[in-house]
């Protein structure tokens, strides 16, 4: 994620951490907060889910893909058509994702954010970005 940082502008560990804070930045002014949750997740940080779980405002909404019932097809159909999507700019598979979502025309794709001046995260790169070298 450091050298996408560096090309993007994005924070270099919010979307790998998904700390409720920045979950909360993305689904509260768009009125999702009160929605499920889906968190599609390779398991390699658990402690995402955890910590998820544990806030107040996205516990109650957080659900997780079973693993049984996980695969890569589904969980990438599911990514795609969802309602809002907030990826990792360092994975291939969130970037394929939030391609498709923008050939479809769906918005509410977030991948590349970082903080203003005043601490408020903002999105640092457009539709064309999404496309562009990592």
């Amino acid at each position: 994620l450091e050298k996408t940082s560096e090309v993007t502008g994005c924070d270099p560990v919010a979307a790998l951490n998904m700390d409720p804070d920045y979950v909360k930045s993305i689904l509260e002014p768009i009125g999702m907060l009160d929605h499920p949750i889906l968190l599609i997740s390779d398991g390699e940080n658990p402690d995402v889910f955890k910590r998820l779980h544990k806030d107040p405002d996205i516990g109650p909404q957080i659900r997780e893909v079973p693993k049984e019932s996980s695969w890569l097809g589904g969980d990438m159909t599911l990514a795609i058509m969802s309602n809002t999507f907030i990826g990792n700019p360092a994975s291939s598979l969130s970037a394929f994702i939030a391609q498709s979502r923008v050939a479809f025309g769906l918005n509410h794709t977030y991948l590349f954010r970082a903080r203003d001046g005043g601490g408020e995260w903002m999105d640092v790169c457009d539709e064309n970005c999404i496309f562009g070298p990592r």
